[in-house]
């Protein structure tokens, strides 16, 4: 049978996808789901979107925006938000774009608007980047979103009270089976594997750091990651330059 993967933040590390996906051992029918942050970090952003772009057209895949790709597609498209800086890896990323000719640059560009803010599957399970504080696809999506981390900071809060307590559940996250998202790492809570709250998971372990690109298969909680990723860039300093 096919089997779904959902893997989180991979801030550049292209070494760490390609590892990560060998150990994977996909076949043809698998499904991929990509929570974001594909740029900005270690030095092979354009070589991430590449490679992306070449297993959409062998998987089928699904690509989430992150705030890194929403920050990516709008300095492609020369229209960054005032006050925008270039620190969190956004150096390496421009250099290496800046050996793509105009065409690959444009159909980067187009990579990027195509992503999908968030997924809802058939087993009504949620994938975003990050969160949000009003149900995805009730209103026009918020960009703000991107970035947002209360729905994860309330998963932890709630999620040993709701053992004892189910009824304070919050009802937010009850509208969703399960929850997929990145953006915040783990490493913040001392831990280098995905974390479950409630019916949240958090796959970003750090990639961008001193951690691994991970993917989960959402079916049978079965969780592979790559080696560190700055055992892969050795001269590298990832979003810590």
């Amino acid at each position: 049978m096919p089997a779904t993967y959902v893997i989180g933040d991979i801030h550049g590390a292209l070494k760490a996808l390609q590892q990560l996906l060998t150990r994977l051992e996909l076949k043809n029918d698998d499904q991929l789901i990509f929570l974001g942050d594909y740029v900005n970090g270690w030095s092979d952003s354009v070589a991430v979107i590449t490679h992306l772009m070449a297993l959409s057209q062998q998987y089928s895949c699904i690509f989430i925006k992150g705030n890194h790709d929403d920050w990516c597609e709008s300095w492609l498209k020369g229209t960054l938000p005032p006050n925008s800086t270039l620190k969190n890896g956004r150096i390496a990323t421009m250099a290496s774009y800046n050996e793509l000719s105009a065409e690959e640059r444009a159909q980067h560009a187009a990579f990027f608007a195509a992503m999908k803010d968030y997924y809802v599957d058939d087993k009504n399970r949620l994938f975003i980047h990050a969160g949000y504080t009003v149900t995805p696809g009730t209103v026009p999506f918020d960009h703000a979103m991107y970035k947002d981390r209360t729905l994860w900071e309330m998963a932890l809060t709630m999620d040993k009270r709701v053992i004892t307590h189910p009824e304070l559940y919050p009802k937010i996250l009850q509208q969703f089976h399960e929850i997929y998202i990145g953006h915040t790492p783990t490493l913040i809570y001392g831990e280098t594997m995905p974390m479950k709250a409630c019916n949240v998971y958090n796959l970003d372990t750090g990639a961008a750091y001193l951690g691994r690109v991970s993917a989960m298969n959402p079916d049978t909680g079965e969780v592979w990651q790559s080696d560190l990723v700055m055992e892969l860039y050795p001269n590298e300093k990832g979003r810590n330059a």
